[in-house]
């Protein structure tokens, strides 16, 4: 360990001491956050617990625990490695948390972070209506949306679409850790190519949608990503457009799609500005997701058709 670590565990002892210090680091380096935090104190309380391998809610009186000289040689060594590697804390712990469920997380995927874990914690109310028995996840990655969706809807079978093997190949560790295996299916397929005409009432996709701009500009955290879970053309919507020509003949008729596009959401309006896409609102943060119903897919396929 360097002269400056040493320094630091002769100083610092307790959990709290280590959780302050690596997020005064975390703002002096300019870390950028947005996989599962959005501000240094939680990112910092993130990497000391897994370190310590602790789990999330430890009770107050542990949190005030004195560590080892190992404990704080760990944790000083995860703290400094998200600042100099500028891997999503993610990355570093296998570890992301999705509607309330924990998911096995490494490079081969996006981090999950999507607003639309809200919309499965309420069941996509009051927008799907009757039985829901068929889901289909597009732009699976970790699997952690058809996991989720399958944790809602216990009596529907999941779809889970990635083009990525090894997107996959991630998805399916999650599916068997939550003993879904039965119900959730990872699928190879671009876009609707594999599914063979099936049809659904719930549609849920987060596909690549980011710009080229917008890729230019991204911090170093997200170039660790893979790009192919990211980059989506000059407008960040080559694969939106074909969701939208596509989808229809993959949904029952009274089924619904949910589309992310993040900030692409304008470039979506000026591109199709007669559709009446419905925003969704989040109580949590976030935004750029909209839906839309079967029957108006079908009412705008030709503008659609012509979207390139």
């Amino acid at each position: 360990m360097a002269a400056g670590e040493d320094e630091i565990i002769e100083q610092l002892h307790t959990l709290p001491d280590y959780v302050r210090w690596g997020a005064s680091r975390f703002n002096q380096a300019g870390v950028f956050f947005g996989h599962g935090t959005d501000n240094a104190v939680d990112e910092a309380l993130q990497l000391v617990l897994h370190a310590l391998h602790l789990a999330p809610g430890l009770p107050g009186e542990l949190m005030r625990s004195r560590l080892t000289l190992a404990e704080r040689r760990a944790v000083v060594q995860l703290l400094n490695r998200r600042i100099a590697e500028r891997l999503p804390a993610a990355y570093l712990t296998r570890k992301a948390w999705f509607a309330g469920l924990e998911f096995y997380v490494d490079d081969r995927v996006l981090v999950p972070r999507s607003p639309i874990a809200e919309l499965i914690e309420q069941g996509f109310a009051p927008w799907l209506h009757g039985e829901v028995t068929r889901i289909l996840d597009i732009g699976t990655g970790t699997g952690c949306i058809a996991v989720a969706c399958a944790h809602a809807f216990p009596d529907a079978e999941v779809d889970a679409v990635d083009v990525s093997p090894d997107a996959l190949a991630v998805a399916q560790i999650n599916i068997e850790r939550h003993g879904l295996a039965g119900r959730v299916h990872a699928v190879q397929s671009d876009l609707f190519a594999a599914l063979q005409g099936r049809r659904y009432e719930l549609i849920v996709a987060n596909p690549p949608y980011v710009g080229r701009e917008e890729m230019a500009a991204l911090p170093d955290e997200y170039r660790h990503e893979p790009a192919l879970g990211l980059a989506a053309g000059e407008d960040g919507l080559d694969v939106v457009r074909r969701i939208l020509r596509e989808a229809s003949g993959n949904l029952t008729a009274d089924g619904i799609l949910i589309v992310e596009v993040g900030n692409s959401e304008q470039a979506l309006v000026e591109r199709f500005p007669d559709v009446p896409f419905v925003w969704l609102d989040f109580a949590r943060g976030g935004g750029g997701v909209f839906l839309l119903e079967s029957s108006v897919l079908a009412r705008h396929r030709a503008a659609f058709d012509g979207g390139g």
